[in-house]
């Protein structure tokens, strides 16, 4: 299974996801914003397999630790979680334009297979 990086501002739905990717076979690593996650890159370059970040967060948002995080391990996979369907990512950043989103709300079960999908991706 993976080890996944999540980032993600609201404490309760951090919690909630990381259980489910957790129970789904996954090492996980929470941060609670894109800073921490920067940070967690930095320190630890090349040991995460998933970026699984929310695209609304304060700070360093989603879309820039993604960007970021492609520089620090370019082979690093990215999925975005949002409650924002309408937010449109930077088409000129290959990371992004093969990053799959996840609207909220979604089923864990739909989280799960989408996980699996992009580790399995070559």
């Amino acid at each position: 299974m993976a080890k996944i990086l999540l980032a993600e501002d609201d404490d309760s739905m951090r919690d909630f996801l990381a259980k489910a990717l957790t129970r789904a076979g996954h090492e996980v690593e929470t941060v609670a914003d894109g800073e921490e996650g920067l940070d967690a890159l930095g320190t630890q370059a090349g040991t995460f397999e998933l970026l699984l970040t929310d695209i609304v967060m304060p700070g360093v948002d989603g879309i820039e630790l993604a960007r970021r995080a492609a520089e620090i391990d370019p082979g690093l996979k990215i999925m975005f979680i949002t409650g924002f369907a309408a937010v449109a990512l930077n088409a000129g950043l290959s990371a992004q334009r093969e990053a799959k989103v996840l609207s909220k709300p979604f089923h864990l079960r739909d989280l799960v297979d989408e996980v699996a999908r992009a580790m399995e991706a070559a």
